[in-house]
């Protein structure tokens, strides 16, 4: 960040450059801090394209149809609700194909999903990555988002990030906002309230 001048970079080959900056990561930032056209790839998306594709995909291809289908303009939701889709209901077991939007254009559905299962060749896809829904990159994501609708608030915390009610979520809530704010995506104002970070220097 110091040699940026304390502002985030806005552009995926000067992400890149940043310690501990992965492809997945950078393309995140453009998406939901910047809301550019940019196609994240994870190991939920992995999985959808590889089924909807039909076969196994590698890296690079499985970016590069993601790409190619991320609708110009509207990254922010379209990344957000594939998210979804592969935590809900292109699960990696069982998959809830009926009622799917992607299911027309689903290879492997309109085949009548024979095995093996393209998900569990392609590179894109982790067998041992933990499961998004009630992770911390879920978290995170909620977190943002109500950030991004106005501050938050210390005893809103947990509701905001999604936690309310389960174990220890005021500490794992906040736990969630320092790596926000240490990944330089949230900050906290006068009043202690988590808001989203400039993203200009401050004179």
């Amino acid at each position: 960040m110091e040699s940026n001048g304390g502002v985030i970079p806005n552009r995926l080959e000067d992400l890149l450059t940043l310690p501990g900056v992965g492809p997945y990561t950078a393309r995140a930032v453009l998406a939901f801090a910047f809301e550019e056209d940019a196609a994240i790839v994870d190991t939920n998306l992995g999985r959808i394209l590889a089924r909807r594709a039909g076969r196994p995909l590698g890296r690079a291809e499985a970016q590069a149809q993601a790409d190619a289908w991320l609708p110009s303009g509207q990254s922010w939701a379209w990344n957000q609700a594939l998210l979804d889709i592969g935590a809900l209901r292109c699960r990696p077991q069982a998959p809830v194909c009926t009622g799917c939007p992607v299911r027309r254009t689903c290879a492997w559905a309109r085949a009548s999903w024979p095995a093996p299962d393209p998900a569990a060749g392609s590179a894109a896809v982790s067998t041992r990555q933990a499961k998004f829904e009630g992770s911390a990159r879920q978290a995170r994501g909620r977190l943002l988002r109500a950030a991004q609708q106005g501050a938050v608030s210390p005893e809103g915390l947990s509701a905001a990030a999604g936690l309310e009610g389960q174990a220890d979520a005021q500490a794992r809530a906040r736990a969630v906002a320092d790596s926000l704010v240490s990944d330089g995506l949230l900050e906290r104002d006068g009043a202690s309230n988590w808001v989203i970070a400039e993203t200009t220097a401050k004179p």
